[in-house]
């Protein structure tokens, strides 16, 4: 009887074991999915990383960095590692996933809407939570940004077709991934010119002509509509990925920043593949 109970704990203890291996390896997938898209395809770190010669500075990483002063805002990008004074160290999950998808911080004032956030209405359960568990591993880094100056009340634009969340079903179709994938990374909010009330997302889309004032001098978003003449219709599939990755045009200049590029570079070979199916059914606009 004694060997009998002692088998039985030990089969309890190994199933245990594996419950907790198996708890641990979801985790780990989690945190491994948020690592990817915080640092790839959403390019947190063009605007919350500090810069020097050689590119993002480490070892402050996420800890706020650009600033914006335009007509309705100027505003400084915050400091989003797990510092609880100046971070967001003290935020919960859920006031995290509120900024992230409705542009609410906790204490009710909304973002400047230079942060997408009305892009990320769109992000799957999976995904929010993935970039959520990954900003928890950043390291706290103390770095106090400037409080925001509001010049006029923040909106929440939310490109079309993006209003709500997609299922991880909806990305198993190649455009429709495409769709999801360009709109997180948010790449018609500088690809779509302004109109009388904010960004033309009916009459414009995709078509460029928005102006990036930097110490680059100035830059401007090009037309990727499928347009022949004035967007990329007559772009082959490497030409369109060598300039999302590599910054280079088709006629082999090169691109300015804010083109995320260098973070556009660690995309999977199938998340390329996505966008430059969707970026083909994109109306061509002149």
């Amino acid at each position: 009887m004694r060997v009998g109970i002692l088998a039985l704990a030990a089969l309890l203890s190994l199933s245990g074991n594996a419950a907790a291996q198996s708890g641990n390896a979801a985790a780990q997938s989690l945190v491994e999915r948020g690592n990817y898209l915080v640092n790839t395809v959403l390019t947190c770190a063009n605007c919350h990383t500090p810069k020097g010669p050689g590119g993002d500075v480490a070892d402050k990483a996420f800890s706020g960095f650009l600033h914006f002063d335009e007509p309705p805002f100027k505003v400084t990008a915050s400091n989003i590692t797990q510092d609880k004074e100046t971070g967001i160290g003290n935020w919960t999950d859920e006031q995290i996933k509120t900024v992230l998808r409705k542009g609410i911080k906790p204490n009710g004032v909304p973002v400047a809407m230079v942060m997408p956030s009305g892009f990320y209405e769109i992000m799957t359960e999976r995904d929010l939570n993935a970039v959520v568990a990954y900003l928890r591993t950043v390291k706290p880094v103390s770095n106090k940004v400037p409080d925001p100056i509001y010049k006029m009340p923040q909106g929440h634009p939310i490109p079309p077709g993006g209003d709500k969340p997609y299922t991880e079903v909806m990305l198993t179709d190649k455009v429709k991934k495409g769709f999801y994938l360009v709109t997180v990374a948010h790449c018609m909010e500088c690809h779509t010119p302004f109109g009388p009330r904010g960004r033309d997302f009916d009459a414009k889309l995709g078509a460029g002509g928005a102006e990036f004032p930097g110490p680059w001098g100035t830059s401007t978003s090009r037309n990727i509509t499928s347009s022949k003449t004035k967007g990329i219709g007559e772009w082959t599939d490497d030409e369109i990925k060598r300039a999302i990755t590599q910054g280079i045009r088709k006629d082999g200049s090169k691109l300015m920043p804010p083109m995320g590029y260098p973070y556009y570079a660690r995309m999977t070979a199938d998340d390329l593949d996505a966008i430059v199916a969707y970026l083909r059914t994109v109306p061509a606009k002149e």
